[in-house]
C-alpha cells in the first residue's frame, strides 16, 4: 500500500550537468538524459540538493511570466500583483483599493492541479491511477513529470515560478535537525514525514517506476526531486471544502503569504466558478494581501511552510508536550495496556497552548499516578486520555488532583530545561564553516530554530506559572484545613 499518512488536517550532493529535457512520448526512446547519477540522501550531508526546474524564491521574473500566461489563459483581471514583500519574500500586492468582505482572485478551475488534470504524458498518468495510487502520491509524480518537460508542458509557466528549493524541514539534514530541534517536539515529527515521503517515493519506484523505466527513468523520478514535489505539496496544497475536499494547487493564489491576524481561506465558489477568497479587512494599494493557512503553531508552520511568526503573534501557537508512565508507577503493566488498548503509549505528547492545557492530559495524569486502590477507575482514565473517543473527559478524582497536577508540573520543567539549554548554547552553535553560502544557511536555520523555541517555552513558562500557582493554593488550602482540624481537636480535648 502506497503511505496515506502524509495528508495534512512536508543530503546528498547534487550536480546536473544541465537541465533535464523530456521529449513527447512518442519520442521517447529517442530521449537523451543530460545529468550526472542521482543518489537518495543519506541524512548527514550539508551541501543542499536542487532540482534543475523552478526558480529563486524572491523570482519575480518568472512571478511576471506567471502572471502573463495566467491572464491569456483565463485569469479574469485582478486588484493584486506580485511584487517583493518584508513578510514572505514574494507576496500579492493590492494594486487598487480592495474592500472589507471584497471576494478576490476567480481562479477558474481549467488552472487548477488535481489528480484530475491531464497529464502531457497521458501513459504516465494512466499507469498511476491502474495503480490507484492517492492524490498526494499522484501529485508529487505529476508535478516531476510535467517539470521534466519544461516548455512542452501547459504548466511550464507555472512550474518555472515555483521556488526550486522549498522551505521545508525536509531539506534539512538528520544532524541539522537534531542540532537545531534538540529541544522541540516537532524534530520527531519532521523526522516521520522525512521517513514518510521517502517510504512512499520506495513504493511507488518498486511497483511502478522500476516496471516502467521508460516513463519514469530514475534520472527524474529520485528521491531528491521527489523531495521537492513534496516540499510544494506540503506548502501549496489546499483542500477546497465546496469541492467535496479535492485537494488542488491554485497557481496565483498560492503566492498569498499568511497571517496569523487574517481568518480567510481559499475555496471554489458556485457563483462565479472559481477558487475565491473572501477579504476580512480593506487594503490600500501597496499593502500585501494575506490569507490564512489554517489555524497552525509556529511548530506546523514551520514544518510544511518554513516560517515562524514573531513570539507571542500566533494566538494558535502551541506546544507538545512529552508525557511518561514510569514502571515504577503502581499497576504500571495494566495502566500501560488500557493506554494501548485507546491508541495511546506509555509515552505521549499533548499540546498545551498559552491559555491551557487539554483535558486528554489531565486524564493522562490522572491514570498516570493513580493508585492501584483505584483500579475500577483506570479505563475510565484512559479513554479519556485519547481523542479518538467520546466520553466525558472532564471527570475529576479530588484525592489524586494534586500529584496529577505535580505530574504534568515535573514534564513541563523536564522540557523547560531542555529548551534552556538549547537556547544558552546557540549562540556558539556549529557555524565554524568557510562557504559563505553555507554560513548563511546555517545561521538561517539556526534563527528558525531559536524564533521557534523562544515561542514554544514562553507557553511552557506559562503553563509551570500556573501550574505552581495552583499547587500552590491547594497546599496552602490544605494547610489550613489542617490548622483549623488540629485547633477543633485541641478545643474537645
Amino acid at each position: 500500500m502506497y503511505s496515506t499518512t502524509l495528508i495534512p488536517a512536508s543530503s546528498s550532493g547534487l550536480a546536473f550537468a544541465s537541465p533535464i529535457q523530456r521529449t513527447h512520448r512518442k519520442q521517447h526512446h529517442h530521449v537523451r538524459w543530460h545529468c550526472s547519477s542521482l543518489s537518495a540522501a543519506s541524512g548527514t550531508a550539508t551541501q543542499v540538493s536542487t532540482v534543475p526546474w523552478g526558480c529563486d524564491s524572491d523570482s519575480l521574473e518568472n512571478a511576471s511570466a506567471l502572471q502573463k500566461w495566467l491572464s491569456e489563459s483565463g485569469l479574469p483581471p485582478q486588484k493584486m500583483s506580485i511584487q517583493r514583500v518584508e513578510v514572505g519574500e514574494r507576496g500579492l500586492v493590492a494594486s487598487k483599493n480592495i474592500r472589507k468582505g471584497e471576494k478576490l482572485l476567480f481562479v477558474p478551475p481549467t488552472l487548477v492541479i488535481t489528480e484530475d488534470s491531464e497529464w502531457t504524458c497521458p501513459e504516465a498518468g494512466a499507469i498511476l491511477k491502474k495503480n490507484s495510487v492517492p492524490d498526494w502520491p499522484l501529485l508529487a509524480t505529476y508535478l516531476i513529470s510535467e517539470a521534466s518537460f519544461m516548455k512542452s508542458s501547459r504548466w511550464s509557466n507555472y512550474i518555472s515560478a515555483l521556488p526550486r528549493q522549498p522551505y521545508s524541514l525536509l531539506y534539512w539534514s538528520q544532524a541539522e535537525l537534531d542540532r537545531y530541534l534538540e529541544a522541540s517536539q516537532i524534530r520527531e515529527r519532521a523526522v516521520d514525514r522525512i521517513n514518510n515521503v521517502i517510504g512512499t517515493y520506495n513504493d511507488l519506484r518498486l511497483r511502478i517506476f522500476s516496471k516502467h523505466p521508460d516513463l519514469f527513468p530514475e534520472e527524474l523520478f529520485n528521491i531528491e526531486s521527489f523531495k521537492w514535489s513534496f516540499g510544494i505539496l506540503f506548502s501549496r496544497l489546499v483542500r477546497l471544502p465546496s469541492m467535496d475536499g479535492r485537494v488542488a494547487l491554485v497557481p496565483w493564489a498560492d503566492m498569498l503569504n499568511h497571517s496569523c491576524e487574517v481568518d480567510t481561506f481559499l475555496d471554489y465558489d458556485n457563483l462565479s466558478k472559481g477558487i475565491v477568497f473572501t477579504t476580512d479587512r480593506p487594503y490600500q494599494p501597496g499593502e500585501q494581501v494575506f490569507i490564512s493557512y489554517g489555524k497552525k503553531s509556529n511548530g506546523e508552520l514551520l514544518l510544511s511552510y518554513g516560517f515562524v511568526p514573531r513570539e507571542g503573534a500566533n494566538p494558535c501557537d502551541s506546544v507538545e508536550l512529552s508525557v511518561s508512565l514510569k514502571k515504577s508507577y503502581q499497576s504500571y503493566k495494566e495502566k500501560l495496556e488500557l493506554l494501548k488498548k485507546y491508541g495511546l503509549s506509555g509515552s505521549q505528547c499533548f499540546p498545551i497552548q498559552i491559555t491551557g492545557w487539554p483535558l486528554e492530559l489531565m486524564a493522562y495524569a490522572y491514570l498516570a499516578v493513580s493508585p492501584s486502590s483505584m483500579r475500577a477507575q483506570f479505563e475510565e482514565m484512559a479513554a479519556a486520555a485519547s481523542n479518538k473517543t467520546t466520553i466525558k473527559k472532564d471527570s475529576r478524582y479530588p484525592e489524586i488532583e494534586e500529584q496529577a497536577l505535580q505530574f504534568i508540573l515535573d514534564s513541563c520543567e523536564s522540557s523547560i530545561s531542555k529548551y534552556n539549554n538549547f537556547l544558552q548554547a546557540s549562540g556558539s552553535l556549529d557555524l565554524d564553516v568557510t562557504s559563505p553560502k553555507q554560513l548563511n544557511r546555517r545561521l538561517f536555520l539556526k534563527q528558525l530554530a531559536v524564533d521557534l523555541c523562544t515561542s514554544e517555552r514562553r507557553i511552557l513558562f506559562r503553563t509551570q506559572y500556573i501550574l505552581r500557582r495552583r499547587l500552590r493554593d491547594m497546599r496552602a488550602g490544605e494547610l489550613r484545613a489542617l490548622k483549623i482540624f488540629d485547633g477543633l481537636r485541641n478545643l474537645f480535648q
